[in-house]
């Protein structure tokens, strides 16, 4: 298992994934999840990945080379020469495509499900950043303005605080300490998800990518995080009120009438009827 997210803007992007992989219960590796691909002034691009690791590394390689037909007539379209990163990720499902024709009848004949998941971001010189969710049979979605975040792998600790706090308008420092919280809420409660982190924060229009970092569990911003963020829960949730269940002086009552519903029925006795 793992745990990925990156995050659109209007002032860049935030990309962050942790290494942990998973064969077992006494199988625990270290892969890295995230790739990124930057021709410097024209392009910049970054992968990350979850699932099964034979599949997504397998995928990562043929990436490289994967080419598209261009019906224009013109040279077959790769990565490293698509006009837009839809048809980047195009040639992306494309390469997780000819990894199913290679091994899924084999991978199915052992009991192995094809399961990768993947989330691919950046900008080409020509258009603006744009980001997508590419699934196992390599179709896609794309972020937009409501939904301007993709997460992959053990996702729904680190939910919360994105849906709270990320908008386009967010700035981009901000986000990267958003996503860093949420990949601390996913360190919290799932042990399959776990350090190192690779973190990459891209400036719009930049079309290159200098704000790369390798978080380890003695990186000092990191660690400061994940204790304020511990104590400053801890405080809020000291702050709220606790329910009163008598008529004792309060602002906010648990017990109040309802306008459609009464309180649960309690069953007494055999011959009563739940309905």
């Amino acid at each position: 298992m793992t745990y990925c997210v990156a995050v659109k803007l209007n002032a860049g992007m935030v990309f962050l994934s942790d290494s942990r992989t998973n064969a077992g219960l006494d199988q625990i590796s270290s892969f890295r999840k995230m790739m990124i691909y930057e021709k410097a002034d024209d392009r910049f691009m970054c992968l990350l990945s979850a699932g099964n690791l034979s599949i997504s590394q397998s995928v990562r390689e043929i990436l490289q080379i994967e080419q598209l037909d261009d019906h224009e007539g013109g040279d077959p379209i790769t990565i490293w020469n698509a006009r837009s990163m839809f048809d980047a990720a195009r040639v992306l499902g494309s390469a997780v495509r000819h990894v199913w024709h290679r091994d899924g009848e084999a991978l199915q004949r052992a009991g192995v499900d094809f399961n990768v998941s993947l989330v691919f971001g950046g900008q080409i010189r020509g258009e603006g950043m744009r980001l997508f969710q590419v699934y196992s049979a390599g179709n896609f979605i794309e972020a937009t303005p409501e939904t301007p975040f993709f997460q992959i792998g053990e996702s729904k600790y680190g939910k919360p605080v994105l849906d709270r706090v990320i908008t386009p308008e967010t700035p981009l420092d901000e986000a990267a300490k958003c996503a860093l919280v949420s990949m601390d809420s996913t360190l919290k409660s799932n042990l399959s998800v776990g350090l190192p982190l690779d973190m990459v924060v891209y400036d719009a229009n930049a079309l290159r990518c200098d704000k790369i970092v390798c978080i380890e569990e003695n990186n000092p911003y990191f660690r400061m995080v994940r204790q304020t963020w511990g104590r400053k829960l801890r405080e809020a949730f000291d702050d709220i009120e606790h329910p009163t269940w008598d008529d004792g002086q309060t602002m906010v009552p648990l017990r109040c009438e309802s306008e459609r519903l009464g309180p649960l029925k309690k069953i007494t006795n055999p011959r009563e009827k739940l309905i």
